[in-house]
């Protein structure tokens, strides 16, 4: 796994050996960033079950301000900060270790609004609907809530968000939330 733009581009991220993390493809990665453009400078991202970091990581080579990394597993832990190490992003990345239920809770108690969330939960997540309904109230006005999940799984009912496109990779999809207002919704 590399970086694929930025200023770090082409340096090697730190990949799992042997635990339950499905990091995100380096092709979808890159086909993330396409989608988000300009957005990403400047932007406050929020990469949930975050695994190795990679996509926060991406996020910071690429010129976001600030990055909040939400993943429970120890070994995941150590990968993020590892992996933060291939810049001098750290004073932009905050890491929180715990639950994704929880930790977005926190968030919305703290009242953060972020420009970008990225989920990336297991595939077949039963907690899904939950995580899902609590970052969407984390989305900036102008915002986007970005999900990456399994091409053939139904993603959860729009709620808050209006769906904006979905963008399919073989097995894996990108699916693309943004506010809206009362008059935009079905």
């Amino acid at each position: 796994m590399r970086l694929t733009g930025g200023e770090a581009r082409g340096r090697r991220l730190k990949a799992p050996r042997g635990l339950h993390i499905r990091p995100t493809a380096d092709r979808v990665r890159e086909a993330l960033f396409d989608i988000l453009g300009a957005r990403i400078r400047g932007a406050r991202f929020l990469d949930v079950y975050a695994g190795t970091g990679a996509v926060g990581c991406e996020a910071l080579s690429r010129g976001a301000a600030r990055v909040v990394f939400v993943e429970r597993q120890r070994s995941a832990l150590r990968l993020i900060r590892s992996n933060l190490g291939l810049g001098s992003w750290s004073p932009a990345a905050e890491i929180m270790a715990g639950e994704a239920s929880g930790s977005l809770s926190e968030l919305v108690r703290d009242g953060a609004r972020f420009d970008i969330v990225f989920l990336d939960p297991p595939y077949d997540d039963p907690e899904l609907p939950d995580s899902w309904r609590l970052a969407a109230r984390l989305v900036g006005a102008n915002g986007l809530l970005v999900l990456e999940h399994r091409s053939a799984a139904a993603t959860p009912g729009a709620g808050a968000l209006l769906p904006h496109r979905s963008y399919r990779y073989g097995d894996t999809s990108l699916t693309v939330w943004r506010p809206g207002s009362e008059a935009e919704r079905p």
